[in-house]
C-alpha cells in the first residue's frame, strides 16, 4: 500500500509521543508526516509536516506549534496560542478545506471533538487513501479510506465505562428548573460544547466563566452569546468552571460535573467529547479501511480496540505493536 507507520525514539532511548507515517507523493518523492507528536530537534532530519489534530495537551501541539512545519486548523492554532501563550508558527486551514504540503494535497475534515478539531486526508503515489482522525465525536464528515489512523479513548469492549450516551435530557431538565446552577467542565473543549448545548436548548441568559475559559470561548465560537466573568450574572445566571473549582463557589449554588467519572462529590451529567466504543466500531465500519492503526491514548485501550477489530475481520494494529522504530534520523 506504500505506507510505513513508524515510531521514533529520542536521544534517551524513549519513545516520542504517537507515531509518524512515511509514503511517496505523486512524483514518487519520499515524505514523512508526524502525527500529534513533539518536535524532533533541529539537528536531526525533520518530517515534512507535524500534523496537529487539536489543541489538547496529550496531542503535543505545545511543542509542535513552534515549528514552521506544523499544520492544523485555524481555530486549533488560536486555541494553542491562548492556552500556551506562544505564537503558532506553522500553516493553517479551515476544518473543511485543502492545504498543500509540498506536492501533497491534504484535505481537512471536522471531527466534532473540540472547536477546530481536524482530521487529515491525502493519497500517496499508488493511490492509497490515508486518513488521520485524532479524537472523534462525529464521524459523519469523514471520508472512506484505505489506511485509517485513529483513536481508542473508549475502545475497550470489555469495559462497562466505555458504553455511554450523552444525557441531554438530564441537562435540559436542570435548565428548565430555572435559577442559578454551576457546571464543572474543562476550559478547552468541554466548556465550548456546554455553551453550544445551552444555547441550542434555548438558554439566552449570561454564562459566567473564569477569564481564560471566557477568552477561549469568545475567540473559538462564532456566536457564544452573553459571556461574563464570575460573579457578574446576578441571581439567575449559569456558572461554568473547571470541575476542581466548583468548591470555590458559594455553597447555595447547585453544582454538577460534566463527566462520566464517579469520583467527584457532585452529581454528574454524562456529556462526552468522544465516541463510545459502539460509536468507534460504527465509525470504522462506515469508513471501511483496509487497515486501521490505533494510536491513542496510552495504556491498554489501543490494543483492546485493535484486537476487537481484528476479531470482526477488520485488519488492525495498535501503536504498541508497531515494530518500525527509528532513532531521530529519518533514515
Amino acid at each position: 500500500m506504500g505506507v510505513l507507520a513508524f515510531r521514533q525514539k529520542n536521544a534517551r532511548g524513549n519513545f516520542k509521543p504517537h507515531l509518524s507515517v512515511r509514503f511517496r507523493d505523486a512524483g514518487s518523492k519520499p515524505c514523512v508526516f508526524s502525527i500529534d507528536t513533539s518536535r524532533t530537534p533541529k539537528k536531526y532530519s525533520q518530517p515534512d509536516a507535524y500534523l496537529i489534530t487539536h489543541a489538547h495537551s496529550d496531542h503535543h501541539g505545545k511543542s509542535s506549534m513552534l515549528s514552521e512545519l506544523s499544520v492544523c486548523s485555524d481555530k486549533t492554532a488560536t486555541a494553542l496560542e491562548i492556552r500556551h501563550g506562544r505564537e503558532y508558527r506553522g500553516a493553517t486551514a479551515g476544518t473543511y478545506d485543502k492545504i498543500n504540503i509540498g506536492d501533497v494535497t491534504v484535505k481537512t475534515c471536522p471531527t466534532g471533538h473540540t472547536v477546530g478539531s481536524t482530521a487529515f486526508y491525502w493519497e500517496n503515489d499508488v493511490g492509497t487513501r490515508i486518513l488521520v482522525t485524532g479524537d472523534v465525536k462525529d464521524y459523519s464528515m469523514l471520508p472512506s479510506c484505505d489506511v485509517l489512523i485513529t483513536e481508542a479513548n473508549y475502545g475497550d469492549v470489555g469495559d462497562f465505562s466505555c458504553y455511554f450516551q450523552d444525557d441531554i435530557e438530564g441537562l435540559k431538565s436542570i435548565l428548565n428548573n430555572g435559577g442559578r446552577a454551576a457546571f464543572g467542565a474543562y476550559s478547552f473543549g468541554k466548556a465550548q460544547r456546554m455553551v453550544q448545548l445551552f444555547r441550542d436548548m434555548g438558554y439566552r441568559g449570561p454564562i459566567e466563566m473564569e477569564d481564560d475559559t471566557k477568552e477561549l470561548t469568545e475567540k473559538l465560537m462564532d456566536d457564544p452569546g452573553d459571556l461574563v466573568s464570575l460573579g457578574e450574572s446576578g441571581k439567575d445566571g449559569i456558572c461554568l468552571v473547571p470541575p476542581w473549582n466548583l468548591n470555590r463557589l458559594p455553597q447555595d449554588i447547585p453544582r454538577y460535573v460534566i463527566t462520566g467519572r464517579c469520583d467527584y462529590p457532585y452529581p454528574s451529567i454524562q456529556i462526552s467529547d468522544h465516541l463510545d466504543v459502539n460509536g468507534l466500531i460504527d465509525m470504522v465500519k462506515a469508513i471501511d479501511p483496509q487497515v486501521t492503526i490505533v494510536y491513542h491514548p496510552g495504556g491498554h485501550r489501543p490494543q483492546c480496540f485493535a484486537g476487537y477489530l481484528n476479531s470482526i475481520g477488520k485488519d488492525s494494529i495498535a501503536i504498541g505493536d508497531i515494530n518500525n522504530v527509528l532513532s531521530n534520523e529519518f533514515t
